[in-house]
């Protein structure tokens, strides 16, 4: 019994790659604030001369961990699908290593919204699903949208546990 799952198709808000870049932002700004801090603390209090290189080497990795942050989000968006039926909830992600996971609505215990400050001024939910062995997530979507495919898990996984029993 061979069937054909169609691959999923849905894409998520063009808004997530705002989201991402801001978010990723604000955590390269904190990051670059604690490595100043901890160079002027260097030469202040004059600490031992490899804290000095350890501090060069992690600003390093810090820079290039920022360039690349500029870069993901695009990828990211790029390459996350979903897709919802009676029997599947499909998530396919990944630009290199490409993930593409079905999900057995009877597998699904229970699905939920998200929503952060950055997502709520771009008017985004991100809908995390449960099972009993993993959780899963749809980051980004229009509110509205998240609401409705919240709601359309929810009655599928539904009806899969009636049916089961």
């Amino acid at each position: 019994m061979n069937t054909h799952i169609p691959s999923p198709e849905h894409r998520l808000s063009k808004d997530a790659v705002k989201v991402w870049l801001i978010s990723d932002a604000l955590l390269n700004i904190i990051g670059f604030v604690v490595l100043g801090i901890l160079f002027y603390l260097d030469y202040r209090y004059d600490w031992y001369p490899w804290v000095y290189w350890a501090l060069i080497a992690i600003t390093i990795l810090s820079i290039i961990s920022s360039i690349w942050s500029l870069i993901k989000p695009f990828l990211l968006y790029k390459n996350w699908r979903y897709g919802v039926d009676e029997q599947f909830l499909q998530l396919k992600s990944g630009a290199w290593k490409e993930m593409h996971q079905l999900v057995p609505m009877t597998k699904i215990q229970s699905v939920s919204t998200v929503q952060g400050p950055l997502l709520r001024k771009y008017g985004l939910c991100s809908i995390s699903i449960e099972t009993m062995g993993s959780s899963h997530s749809i980051p980004a979507l229009p509110k509205e949208v998240a609401v409705a495919l919240r709601n359309q898990i929810a009655q599928y996984a539904k009806v899969g546990e009636v049916d089961r029993l």
